[in-house]
């Protein structure tokens, strides 16, 4: 029976859990943990994106986190916590949950891009 959307939002919230601004802060400091904004370009283009983030596109994810591709980001492996946002969570969410099935053992969910700005957190302009 196919999954319908609602489904599949559950199922990522149940495994990838919320992470706020300050926790997200933090676990960067430490040093064993990458933030990631799984929004499309032109997005980014129009807002900037979290300071220091890495932008790996929604679409694009399974190829960058899988050390078996050519596309593999060396900064996505499955030892360091990975936090993900988008514009709302949602996305993030999905895509927490596959890395999760790809076997990265910390991932959690940053929310929307606007939160994080309207709580003053740091951003930049670029890729």
């Amino acid at each position: 029976m196919p999954a319908t959307v609602k489904e599949m939002m559950d199922a990522a919230n149940a495994v990838v859990p919320k992470v706020t601004m300050e926790e997200a802060k933090t676990l960067v400091a430490g040093g064993n943990a990458v933030i990631v904004d799984v929004r499309d370009s032109a997005e980014l283009a129009q807002t900037g994106k979290v300071k220091g983030a890495l932008h790996i596109p929604r679409g694009s994810l399974e190829f960058r986190a899988d050390a078996g591709t050519s596309y593999h980001d060396p900064n996505l492996n499955p030892g360091k916590t990975v936090i993900l946002y988008c514009a709302a969570g949602s996305r993030a969410a999905l895509a927490g949950k596959v890395l999760k099935d790809m076997g990265y053992a910390d991932v959690r969910n940053l929310g929307g891009f606007k939160d994080w700005a309207d709580a003053g957190g740091e951003t930049e302009r670029g890729a």
